[in-house]
């Protein structure tokens, strides 16, 4: 077993997650301030909310004109993932002290995916925080140029970035469809979303289509297969022949 960073696979699975997804920062903090946030309440939102897909619902529902509580509301619901996550990670982790708190807060899909991909507990525990604090400092000092940038960019409008939230949302959502129960719930959300936008104020229909997705999860799939559904963004490990893969032990999302 590695007893340093250095050969640690946990740590550099980890530290590689960390990389490429602390540059999307860059993309957000520039949405943000092209939302009509301005640079310190941008990075304010990456470090207190630090959840990726709640902050790409926030700064969507603001640029369309929504309401603050909209917007809390929408990200809210997407950051409800995170407490299941955090119940599976204390079971499997048991921080202690003032590490509940910190784990607690960088606990998002790739830190999940990254420690649950490991098999031996020490490492399990390396990749969880090499991933979770690695994308907590890149995502924020990240988000900080791309509000800078873009709030120099000027008018949205001039470069189309009024319609790239939207884009992005669906770039974080696309890859977690990995079944048809998913993919059904998908669709008949985008209905019941776009059934409600002439009727409602900006930000309500994603509430709505919350409703649509708890009811048919409880009425139309009680009785499916267990385990399918939205999974992690990442899955840094492939399961090996004979044992389950992590997503698969433990369903989220």
């Amino acid at each position: 077993m590695p007893t340093d960073l250095r050969h640690s696979p946990g740590a550099r699975v980890g530290l590689s997650i960390a990389v490429a997804t602390g540059l999307y920062g860059l993309s957000f903090g520039a949405l943000a301030v092209s939302s009509g946030l301005d640079v310190w309440q941008t990075s304010a939102l990456s470090l207190l909310l630090f959840s990726g897909g709640s902050q790409f619902a926030f700064i969507g529902v603001i640029a369309g004109g929504g309401s603050g509580a909209a917007a809390a509301g929408a990200a809210a619901l997407l950051g409800i993932r995170n407490g299941v996550y955090g119940m599976q990670l204390n079971a499997l982790l048991h921080p202690r002290g003032w590490r509940r708190f910190a784990a607690a807060h960088v606990t998002i899909d790739e830190s999940l995916a990254t420690s649950t991909g490991q098999t031996v507990l020490l490492e399990q525990k390396r990749g969880f925080w090499v991933a979770g604090l690695g994308i907590f400092v890149l995502w924020n000092v990240f988000t900080l140029i791309g509000a800078l940038a873009g709030d120099a960019l000027g008018d949205p409008k001039q470069w189309g970035l009024d319609g790239a939230a939207v884009a992005a949302f669906l770039g974080l959502l696309w890859p977690r469809l990995r079944s048809r129960e998913a993919g059904a719930i998908a669709v008949a959300c985008a209905l019941a979303t776009m059934l409600a936008v002439p009727f409602v104020p900006p930000g309500v229909p994603i509430l709505v289509a919350a409703v649509v997705a708890g009811a048919i999860g409880w009425f139309g799939f009680r009785h499916g297969p267990d385990g399918e559904g939205l999974e992690p963004d990442l899955d840094p490990y492939p399961a090996p022949q004979g044992r389950p893969g992590p997503t698969d032990a433990q369903a989220t999302r």
